[in-house]
């Protein structure tokens, strides 16, 4: 088993804990529509670097 040779100072410890926070997702908004969204995906509306590229479904079409 192993065993360490000395303790780990608190600051060392903090050190290597610096970099574990989490990051905010990056958001942008869509040209066309205005709709904030995560980069690089679909907005909730069906666009993409302002052109539509899934139509959304129809909210009274039966889901299969």
């Amino acid at each position: 088993m192993a065993v360490q040779k000395s303790r780990r100072t608190p600051s060392t410890r903090g050190m290597r804990r610096a970099h574990d926070r989490l990051a905010a997702p990056a958001l942008s908004k869509d040209p066309t529509t205005g709709e904030t969204h995560r980069r690089h995906c679909v907005s909730p509306d069906g666009f993409y670097r302002g052109r539509r590229v899934i139509e959304p479904r129809a909210k009274d079409a039966p889901q299969e």
